[in-house]
């Protein structure tokens, strides 16, 4: 399972690297509609399964599109195994559901006014660019709140899906940028960049994998259950 979620996600990662799913923002590639196949092995046979197949699927896929293995092993390896560990393991734990609502719909709103803000106070953006981060936390929002509260049976995966998310686009941000402070960036991205950079990429990769992960996560999930009922599903956190 691992090492067919690995092929099926550098497969989608390089479909969309050619630009047939979605365009592409600097290094971090508009990566949303890729990182649906591992949350859904990650949900369906665990953490490990994930996890590894995740890791595995974009090391080869950055080595095809920018050929940089040390940009790959210490930045997009860990964050893709965190993510997606996270996702399989959440499952099994109890949290009590309202606290948890309070803290994400925080963070989205967290996210959006930075957005807003260096919106008037930065030309580093395009209006489009920020016109598509605005628009994908505003959908991640009302989508966290509509899965939540009606949909109780996908709260578990709602919770993991934005836990993850956010390790993994964490390590994203502050990797990559990290890493322009020894070496210099594939396709021209500079070297020694400011921390803000840090920021765009956490944001920028947090916001358009969120939608994607809401959207599609729970109905194939649901048809996979209802195909493979040996298959166990988690229960709702607060069940």
């Amino acid at each position: 399972m691992a090492a067919l979620n690995a092929t099926l996600y550098a497969v989608f990662g390089y479909m969309t690297f050619l630009g047939i799913f979605a365009p592409i923002v600097g290094i971090v590639r508009f990566w949303g509609p890729a990182v649906v196949v591992p949350a859904v092995f990650a949900a369906l046979f665990g953490g490990m399964v994930g996890g590894v197949g995740a890791a595995i699927g974009i090391f080869i896929s950055d080595i095809i599109i920018h050929g940089n293995m040390l940009l790959s092993l210490a930045v997009g390896v860990p964050a893709n195994f965190v993510m997606f560990y996270i996702i399989g393991e959440f499952g099994r734990t109890r949290p009590k559901i309202s606290v948890v609502n309070m803290g994400l719909i925080a963070s989205c709103l967290i996210i959006l006014a930075m957005f807003v803000m260096r919106l008037f106070l930065s030309s580093e953006f395009t209006f489009e660019a920020i016109a598509i981060l605005i628009s994908f936390t505003l959908i991640s929002i009302i989508l966290v709140i509509a899965l939540v509260k009606f949909w109780a049976r996908w709260r578990w995966f709602t919770v993991a899906s934005i836990v993850g998310n956010a390790l993994g686009s964490a390590i994203v941000g502050v990797g990559v940028w990290l890493f322009s402070q020894f070496f210099i960036l594939p396709l021209n991205l500079g070297h020694k960049l400011s921390f803000t950079a840090a920021v765009i990429w956490f944001t920028w990769t947090f916001t358009n994998q969120m939608p994607f992960l809401l959207i599609f996560g729970p109905p194939i999930l649901k048809a996979c259950y209802r195909a493979f009922p040996s298959l166990i599903e988690p229960r709702s956190l607060d069940s």
